[in-house]
């Protein structure tokens, strides 16, 4: 079951970043996560008063506002680092958040077989492989690295939280509204910021209309991210934590996967290795 959930949290979050990654060609960054955010908010809010989920309120929620504070901190350290580049170096080290929470688990008792470390180990060198690291070319500036580093710990941070923040299932939806209520709050203050510094929130001309037309790709993008968490909790909390955290990271193959399979974006060699270690590392995992 933990496997399950772990593998189906890596397709999730593989096409959100996908989808993410389209939807900032056409609109600012931060207004694609606050947008998609508001739009998650709003399904949530639906699930949470149908389900009378409210009721689960308690202070394992602290978990979840922990977690939506953490998560556009992160988002927004990896997009600057994107932007400073090369993208073929942040991508990869981003994924090293999973050493966040299989660190928690390991710290919290579990003790993974031998070829679940050996999974572990394989796995892990095979997604940050996938992501096609540059390992020549124009020295990466060490303002991009720290960058890197703080979104792939927040990552990982937002991982182990999520996974405390509901016991149940009922509880685990309000865990995961109130996360996106706090996403949503720190994003718009973040995109209040950049607006009143002069970046506009849309772009010049047809923002408003070119917003309404990707609706339909925000929501997405937002519920998929959501329905991310939601696997991701159920795996960390039915299995050991460090199998649902290395399965639930092999995201970046399953983002490579869609680029090639939507945009014939060919895969380099390096990025089909990944890929296979990957693959490779999730057998043994599974079978531990």
């Amino acid at each position: 079951m933990t496997s399950l959930f772990a593998l189906a949290t890596a397709v999730l979050w593989g096409l959100a970043d996908f989808g993410g990654g389209l939807l900032t060609r056409r609109l600012p960054a931060l207004t694609v996560v606050v947008a998609s955010q508001v739009l998650a908010v709003l399904a949530l809010g639906a699930v949470v008063l149908g389900t009378g989920a409210w009721r689960e309120a308690g202070p394992q929620l602290w978990f979840a506002v922990a977690a939506g504070l953490v998560g556009p901190v992160a988002m927004l350290s990896f997009y600057k680092a994107l932007a400073l580049g090369p993208m073929g170096v942040v991508s990869p080290l981003g994924s090293l958040g999973v050493v966040v929470p299989v660190g928690v688990g390991l710290a919290l008792g579990e003790e993974p077989g031998a070829g679940q470390f050996a999974g572990i180990a394989i796995a892990v060198v095979g997604i940050v492989l996938a992501g096609g690291p540059e390992l020549r070319g124009a020295p990466v500036q060490r303002r991009a690295v720290v960058l890197t580093l703080v979104a792939a710990f927040g990552f990982g941070a937002v991982m182990a939280l999520i996974s405390h923040a509901s016991s149940n299932v009922t509880g685990l939806f309000l865990a995961l509204f109130v996360q996106r209520v706090v996403n949503v709050a720190a994003g718009g203050a973040a995109l209040w910021v950049q607006v009143r510094r002069g970046s506009p929130a849309l772009p010049d001309g047809t923002g408003l209309r070119t917003l309404w037309r990707l609706l339909p790709a925000l929501a997405f993008v937002g519920l998929a991210d959501v329905a991310a968490n939601g696997t991701y909790s159920v795996a960390a909390q039915n299995g050991p934590v460090t199998v649902a955290a290395v399965l639930s990271s092999l995201y970046p193959v399953v983002t490579a996967l869609a680029a090639y399979a939507v945009l014939r974006e060919r895969l380099r060699a390096v990025q089909a290795a990944g890929a296979g270690l990957a693959l490779a590392g999730t057998v043994l995992l599974a079978a531990g």
